[in-house]
């Protein structure tokens, strides 16, 4: 017993004097380059891995207990060296795509990220041929990685525009890889109000990767990307529809939802018409901000150039100035415009012409718009019938190719009155209107005169056949009048 007693206790000093040992072990890549100072130590001091008990050896390999430098980079003992190119997120995915490894560090951070950034627009091949434009390093740093939470990271919100602004801000570099892309993005982006707001110091508003996203940034003409025009409403709807997101900004967040009801929403998301506009159309992209009163008009008037022409010079240019009424969303709203029709035209209670003018208050206007409403209406009216009549002569065998020909020019008529309006001249519109309702009258004469003829062919082939069938009965009468007179005579 006393020898086994004797046994134990000199187990146990011996895995004392081991653990001491392990205990007092110096990382010997770690205390060399702290006493040479150099920058690599300095940043790597606050390096997030080197929190979490990573150390030189883990990323360049080698023994990182030698005090022999020969020993320590042996290349037997894994030393590689500085990683270069395609290496270097090969290295950092060792770790970052592992998921098992990553609940090891306690780290919540998903696990696909090298696989995206080979997916991504970075991850084409550079000038040299050899590697991906972009490594993990050329955003996160090298050695002085820090939380992506971090006010210090070149990733925090607050950073991200400058550390894109890297590469996307050098003319010389871009041209290289694209020569469309503008290199004035930054620029653009500080004078917008999420630009504003980022440089203040509000970490919230969209910066680059809240729209391109981060290691999974596609082209812009990549159906799959975020700023591709179908997925634009949906990238910004991800914070401006997020009421409690939003709440400190005043600002409704129900712009998505009345836009997918628009004419507009209804091009894009519906029919998928990439040339329909979405948000950055009217709001900008980088240089993204709320379109002021001045602006409205000329935002609009980039698609609706005729439409914003005649409005300037109507009377309606002065009197909204004057009032600091914004110009196409005081009657057709902002984000919810809806397809303008002819009830938007008139006195009625539903007709937009009735908020500002009637029969008391502004009387010149509320008669121009009751005489133009009742030009428009006899144009639909006339069109209506005329159509109605060529679909009666066509169904019955007529030729009216030259009046269906001619009733496009009456509905093209109709179209170039909705336009017409912005002029709020009653004689310019009476201009556009007549015409179509003199065409819309010679069709519908047209049209009348091929189905009076389809009837009076039809009574005539009547007449006919009933002549032919007289004729043939006294035919068939008068041979057997003269059969029975020849068998009398024989």
């Amino acid at each position: 017993m006393k020898h086994f007693a004797y046994i134990l206790s000199l187990v146990i000093i011996s895995s004392g004097l081991v653990f001491s040992q392990a205990q007092t072990r110096v990382d010997q890549c770690v205390s060399c380059h702290n006493d040479l100072e150099t920058p690599e130590a300095k940043l790597f001091q606050h390096d997030i891995h080197r929190m979490k008990g990573l150390s030189c050896a883990d990323c360049h390999g080698g023994n990182r207990y030698a005090e022999d430098m020969d020993q320590a980079m042996d290349k037997k003992a894994g030393y590689i060296g500085v990683p270069k190119g395609d290496q270097i997120s090969s290295m950092c995915a060792k770790c970052h795509g592992d998921a098992e490894k990553m609940k090891q560090y306690h780290s919540s951070l998903p696990t696909n990220q090298f696989e995206n950034l080979k997916e991504s627009v970075h991850g084409r091949l550079d000038l040299t041929g050899n590697a991906r434009i972009a490594q993990c390093s050329t955003c996160h740093n090298a050695h002085g990685i820090v939380s992506v939470k971090n006010p210090a990271s070149p990733v925090y919100p607050l950073n991200i525009p400058a550390t894109c602004a890297k590469c996307h801000a050098n003319p010389t570099y871009m041209r290289t890889y694209d020569p469309s892309l503008p290199v004035d993005q930054l620029e653009k982006y500080r004078t917008s109000i999420h630009g504003i707001r980022n440089k203040k110091g509000d970490p919230k508003p969209a910066e680059c990767a809240s729209c391109h996203g981060s290691h999974d940034i596609k082209s812009v003409h990549d159906a799959k990307s975020s700023v591709y025009p179908l997925n634009i409403p949906a990238t910004c709807a991800h914070c401006h529809s997020d009421a409690a997101y939003m709440k400190q900004y005043g600002i409704p967040t129900d712009q998505f939802e009345k836009y997918s009801l628009s004419v507009h929403g209804v091009a894009l998301l519906k029919k998928h018409d990439i040339s329909a506009p979405a948000c950055n159309s009217c709001h900008g992209n980088h240089g993204a901000v709320p379109p002021g009163v001045e602006s409205i008009s000329k935002v609009c008037g980039t698609c609706h150039a005729l439409n914003a022409d005649l409005f300037s010079s109507s009377p309606h240019k002065k009197a909204f100035d004057e009032r600091k009424l914004p110009e196409c969303e005081t009657c057709h709203s902002n984000h919810e415009i809806l397809t303008p029709t002819e009830k938007m035209l008139g006195t009625t209670a539903d007709a937009v012409c009735s908020r500002c003018h009637t029969e008391k208050e502004n009387p010149k206007g509320f008669i121009a718009a009751q005489q133009m409403r009742t030009l428009m209406d006899s144009l639909i009216h006339e069109e209506a019938k005329a159509k109605m009549l060529v679909n009666e002569a066509e169904q019955r065998g007529m030729e009216v190719s030259d009046a269906e020909y001619k009733l496009r020019d009456a509905h093209q008529a109709l179209l170039q009155s909705r336009t017409a309006v912005h002029a709020f001249n009653e004689e310019k519109f009476a201009e556009t209107v007549k015409p179509g309702l003199a065409t819309a009258a010679l069709v519908e004469g047209e049209a009348k005169g091929a189905v009076e003829e389809y009837y009076f062919r039809r009574m005539g082939l009547g007449v006919a056949t009933l002549i032919i069938t007289i004729l043939a009965v006294s035919l068939f009468l008068y041979i057997r009048r003269l059969e029975k007179n020849g068998k009398h005579k024989v």
